[in-house]
């Protein structure tokens, strides 16, 4: 079983705009709100696939009562724990050129009591030998280092941990260490203290200091130059091919999917790269948070140029 866990989620209301124009008025147009967070996302595309997922975290106040009543309309399994507060609601605004600009809530406060409760509960739904995504923002209030104290629990009752994080959650997550971390071209320069114009052939030796801190898996995107995929044994380069782009959100969350997908599966290394790629490739064609159809995700899945190391 794959438990998806967003402890932030939120409701995410994605709309167009020909050209967003700062201190001025802006009518939006094709507005739809979708139930969102990393780990819910996760939760859509692993659906697509043909693979099945609980998606859990904490919800609050009538937007996460509308957030549980969206999840349960697309026909995702969700074991979410009621706090006090609200769930955020996230604007997402895309421009004719399919610039993002995003407007994020800072949503709901937990304790560590809470913190706990939830880590119980991914333990009950998750089982010796489950697979758990830990991915998004933390809530407020919540310590830097949850993510490492979920991971290192998680681990010690043997499961495998995805993180999908940046800046000192993904700092910390790194020190369990997960299984499996997909960080972006930026968020793995600024771990290791590089500029941005470090070359893309000196992100390899800093994937293989992540493998040789415990992890199995990197996977380091790169926006639309594609995807660095790295293991003990393997190491590919998988370029990304021209589609039209609608919206970005939710690509990466459909990257990780995929790869939660395949090593729950058993896929093999080039499979799980491919599945990867036509699965965030496919959710930029989509609107708002949509993942991709299982028929667009095969037909990208030969398409990809991948070049190994």
């Amino acid at each position: 079983m794959i438990v998806t866990v967003t402890m932030n989620p939120a409701l995410d209301k994605t709309a167009d705009v020909d050209t967003l124009v700062p201190k001025a008025l802006n009518r939006l147009r094709n507005v739809r709100v979708d139930p969102g967070g990393k780990g819910v996302n996760v939760s859509k595309i692993i659906k697509i696939l043909g693979g099945k997922s609980v998606a859990t975290g904490f919800v609050g106040g009538e937007t996460g009562r509308e957030l549980r009543r969206l999840v349960d309309s697309i026909g995702l399994v969700g074991d979410f724990i009621e706090v006090e507060g609200i769930t955020r609601t996230n604007l997402k605004v895309v421009d004719q050129d399919s610039s993002l600009t995003e407007l994020n809530e800072p949503g709901i406060k937990v304790t560590q009591e809470e913190i706990n409760g939830l880590l119980k509960k991914i333990q009950d739904l998750s089982g010796p030998g489950g697979l758990v995504v830990l991915s998004g923002s933390l809530p407020r209030e919540a310590p830097e280092d949850t993510y490492k104290f979920l991971a290192q629990s998680l681990n010690r009752a043997g499961a495998r941990v995805i993180i999908d994080a940046d800046g000192p959650s993904f700092r910390a997550g790194l020190m369990a260490p997960p299984f499996l971390v997909k960080p972006n071209r930026f968020e793995l320069l600024q771990y290791f203290g590089l500029g941005p114009d470090t070359p893309d052939e000196d992100l390899w030796p800093l994937a293989q200091k992540l493998l040789d801190m415990g992890l199995s898996f990197v996977i380091v995107s790169l926006g639309a130059d594609g995807a660095m995929f790295a293991t003990k044994e393997k190491r590919a380069l998988a370029k990304t091919v021209p589609v039209r782009v609608r919206s970005t959100v939710g690509a990466g969350d459909s990257m990780v999917g995929a790869a939660a997908l395949a090593i729950e599966s058993g896929f093999d290394f080039e499979k799980t790269v491919r599945l990867c790629m036509a699965s965030s490739v496919g959710a930029v064609t989509t609107e708002g948070t949509n993942p991709p159809t299982l028929e667009q995700i095969r037909e990208l899945e030969p398409k990809f140029e991948l070049k190994y190391f």
